[in-house]
């Protein structure tokens, strides 16, 4: 008996004493109990494939750290989004630390150098660009998709300038071609942070094709999860050599894999006189081009992408279903409320189903009833960044006024690729015993 066969009987014999697959992958139609079972806004789409494929990497894997499995994965994943080169690390925030310092380097800014990015989002799109000693330049929204206003941008550029940081909002793009025409006009370079809107599109191809960089997150909440994780991408291969020395202590070696057991290292000159300022031989392992940190996951999060990768097209579908049948609720009996739309040219792949209500109480009243049975929100992360205390002396948060009604009037719920019939009609059950049957086009005033 092989190891698989044996982790395989081992799992459905424990599955069948404590049905603890149910608990551990989703939540399936047979599990789901009306007003009990949490409906959380996402989480990991997994089955018994990711639980095999994690035991035989920790019982029959080569590498605790990252190791083989990291570096089919990383293959993997670019020739699954159309790129040439990816390196995996610990999470999404990680990679958008390894992605700005990777691209600061490659291209030559200088501290102090600018980079344009939307004032409402999650931290750590903008902390990076803070901690690589650039600026942030703030856009604010626009309500009707709640990504920057492209139209607010040409007034922020500055010599300066360099980049524009996209962050799509919930994985929907804003005008793509406008977006890149305001690049192309400045010349400056577009970065993205991919982490909410991986599968994404626009005019058919990945948004990641559009970005000299990009980022993606493998948090559980995340389109595919390998429980934490992330990874930086590019088609230009120094920024993603960078990107990897910085994640791994800033070392110049870059062999990955198998290649990290070689006598003579991938170059076949591991040994060498490598330090310009030591006249003496020195192993390349321990030569630091790059003020790094260690920011590297381990092999069985690799195993766990490789299966997931298998996964993404069925997860891509049962997102974007679950957004559309959330939203035709929504609109049918919440009086007052927007659902943001995707534009004609753009494939959203929707991490969340955002919802723009028509003032504050009618957010705190519909976020109070979702929670209490038990449908879980979120806000639309830190509102207006400006607000919040470790980022309040950046800018006056009062100059970005579209943003100020944020926490106000945004949250989201779920898109999650788990969803089902039976939590549709619950969410439906509730939504008319709260509201009736009043739909949008009632609750709006006349026109006339």
């Amino acid at each position: 008996m092989n190891l698989e066969t044996e982790i395989r009987e081992f799992l459905a014999s424990i599955s069948q004493e404590e049905d603890i697959l149910k608990y551990i992958y989703n939540t399936t139609p047979e599990s789901f109990v009306p007003h009990q079972t949490p409906i959380y806004y996402s989480g990991p789409y997994w089955n018994q494939e990711e639980i095999v494929a994690i035991i035989k990497a920790v019982l029959g894997g080569k590498w605790i750290t990252s190791g083989e499995l990291v570096q089919k994965f990383e293959a993997k994943f670019s020739k699954r989004f159309h790129l040439k080169h990816s390196v995996m690390v610990n999470s999404g925030s990680s990679a958008n630390l390894a992605l700005v310092g990777a691209v600061k380097k490659h291209l030559g800014w200088l501290d102090g150098d600018e980079i344009i990015v939307s004032v409402v989002g999650f931290p750590t799109t903008v902390a990076p660009i803070l901690q690589h000693n650039l600026k942030p330049v703030f856009i604010d929204i626009e309500l009707d998709s709640l990504n920057f206003d492209l139209e607010l941008i040409p007034a922020k550029i500055t010599p300066r300038t360099k980049a524009i940081f996209l962050s799509p909002v919930l994985g929907n793009p804003p005008n793509m071609d406008r977006l890149l025409e305001i690049c192309e006009q400045h010349g400056l370079e577009l970065i993205l942070d991919n982490c909410d809107s991986l599968g994404s599109t626009w005019r058919g191809k990945y948004l990641n094709e559009y970005a000299i960089a990009s980022s993606t997150s493998f948090y559980p909440a995340h389109h595919i999860s390998t429980g934490e994780g992330g990874m930086v991408s590019s088609n230009i291969e120094e920024i993603v050599k960078i990107a990897r020395s910085l994640a791994w202590w800033g070392r110049d070696c870059y062999c990955v894999g198998a290649a990290n057991l070689l006598c003579n290292g991938s170059c076949g000159n591991r040994f060498d006189r490598w330090l310009p300022e030591y006249d003496g031989i020195v192993d390349h392992k321990y030569v630091f081009t790059n003020i790094g940190y260690n920011l590297k996951p381990l092999d069985l999060q690799g195993a766990i992408g490789l299966v997931q990768l298998d996964k993404f097209e069925e997860i891509e579908q049962r997102r974007n279903h679950s957004k559309q049948q959330l939203q035709s609720l929504l609109e049918e009996y919440v009086p007052g409320l927007q659902v943001p739309n995707q534009l004609p040219e753009a494939g959203t792949c929707w991490f969340g189903t955002p919802i723009v209500c028509a003032d504050q109480q009618s957010k705190i009243e519909l976020v109070d009833y979702f929670e209490k049975n038990k449908i879980q929100t979120r806000n639309y992360f830190a509102g207006n960044m400006l607000l919040q205390p470790a980022y309040k002396h950046l800018d006056n948060a009062e100059n970005y006024p579209n943003a100020n009604v944020v926490l106000d009037r945004v949250f989201f719920i779920g898109a999650a690729p788990h969803y089902h019939e039976k939590i549709f009609d619950y969410v439906k059950a509730k939504l008319q015993q709260r509201y009736g049957a009043a739909t949008l086009e009632q609750a709006l005033p006349s026109s006339h």
